[in-house]
């Protein structure tokens, strides 16, 4: 399996340094108007007259900065928005070639970019593919779970044009990753999502809770932690016994790393976080994308060193607090080694102790159902066989409780093991 990272950049799995850098050339700008967008707000951080876009002199600074901080050699540019596309293709023709001539002899430079995808028509296609850009696209399910909460400007449904982009670039041999949020409308419909996603053909999958809040409940657009973590069961209940094989699931991967002992490769999922800067289009950097506020800037790739701030101790600060401000009741729970108390950004919500997550009680939900099955599969890898090998053991398992509670009588102990008779348990008449 690939080895995804990061809630935010598109395919920091294929990264070699110990920092991933999101670059936001115009910062939260965007052509679309979605209902839970976290970062549009930002721009109030900004002079009212602030047009977004990145300088010839913060790009050069940017690649130049993150080539130097960069152990190699292998470096990975994360492109994000806001809609990145907006900074039009002679943009990215200018940062392609400052990568080229300012990478040392023998090193590979990548880039991936994150995209609602409305913009990404046959040219977007070919440019990217021909850059090797991997791209990861931003899309809720279905067209009935997608258009009510990502409408463009204008309030038209975009799911059709996003469904385009990925069959473009599909076409081409670079299918892209996609991200589907969490919220309302998906939560509310886990299969019809995850078929819609399989039906695109994506191979792989992040789904992004919504947290947002309104007077200490769920906003109207957000996740609860109940339908979050029946979501997730919902959908690896399928994965798990047809589909390991075919795509990839973030979530699950992740939690199949936890199985193994192994470290998140995630932020979210690991125990400390402060490894994804964000530099905004005028050149601050920030310590996280979802803290792109006045108290969380570090400096600026015009005056300062890139590598410097992200080693600072205000930077390690802030990564350790993950680990350290945890709920006393999270160091208890079973499931810790999976969540390790989620995104900082999520805690105290929904009326949660400050320590603890909004979505906590959907984490430990899911976490506790699935972790017997990814243990399993964990057991299976260790041992010199495929994880994707508990689909036949259960596939037999099932086979053998559906022959078992054909054939039971009324007072045997019930086929499933859950050590009451028949007619207390599968036996019951269905009312």
């Amino acid at each position: 399996m690939p080895v995804p990272v990061n809630v935010r950049p598109t395919h920091p799995r294929t990264a070699a340094g110990p920092t991933t850098t999101i670059i936001k050339p115009v910062g939260p700008r965007c052509n679309l108007n979605c209902a839970y967008c976290y970062y549009l707000p930002t721009a109030a951080a900004f002079p009212p007259d602030e047009r977004f876009t990145m300088s010839s002199a913060v790009l050069e600074a940017v690649v130049a900065q993150a080539l130097e901080a960069a152990p190699g050699p292998v470096v990975h540019f994360v492109w994000h928005g806001g809609e990145p596309l907006l900074a039009g293709r002679p943009f990215y023709q200018r940062a392609f070639a400052l990568q080229e001539r300012l990478a040392p002899a023998g090193w590979t430079v990548t880039n991936s970019i994150q995209t609602n995808g409305t913009l990404l028509d046959e040219r977007w296609a070919d440019f990217l593919v021909a850059h090797r850009v991997a791209v990861g696209l931003s899309i809720d399910g279905s067209a009935r779970t997608h258009d009510r909460l990502r409408p463009d400007r204008r309030g038209r449904p975009t799911h059709e044009r996003a469904s385009a982009a990925f069959a473009r670039l599909r076409q081409r041999g670079a299918p892209p990753d996609v991200l589907c949020t969490v919220n309302a409308e998906t939560a509310a419909r886990p299969s019809e999502v995850y078929e819609a996603l399989l039906g695109l053909g994506a191979r792989w999958i992040q789904f992004i809770p919504v947290v947002e809040e309104t007077d200490g409940s769920p906003a109207p657009a957000a996740v609860s932690a109940r339908a979050y973590g029946e979501f997730l069961t919902a959908i690896f209940d399928r994965w798990v016994r047809h589909d390991i094989d075919r795509v990839v699931v973030q979530t699950f991967f992740e939690g199949l790393l936890a199985a193994a002992g192994r470290p998140g490769s995630l932020c979210v999922s690991a125990e400390t976080c402060g490894q994804v800067l964000a530099i905004e289009h005028d050149g601050s950097v920030y310590s996280c994308d979802h803290f792109v506020r006045p108290e969380f800037q570090l400096g600026s790739v015009l005056d300062d060193s890139l590598g410097a701030l992200a080693t600072s101790a205000r930077q390690q600060a802030f990564g350790l607090a993950k680990r350290d401000a945890i709920d006393a009741t999270c160091l208890a729970c079973p499931v810790l080694a999976y969540c390790h108390g989620g995104c900082p950004k999520d805690r105290g919500r929904y009326g949660s102790p400050s320590g603890r997550h909004a979505l906590c009680a959907g984490y430990r939900a899911f976490y506790l159902h699935a972790a017997p099955l990814l243990t399993r599969m964990a057991e299976l890898a260790a041992s010199g066989g495929r994880a994707s090998s508990i689909m036949a053991e259960l596939a037999s398992a099932e086979e053998s409780l559906r022959t078992g509670l054909a054939h039971a009588g009324r007072n045997d102990l019930c086929p499933c093991g859950s050590g009451r008779k028949f007619k207390h348990c599968h036996g019951q008449p269905v009312r």
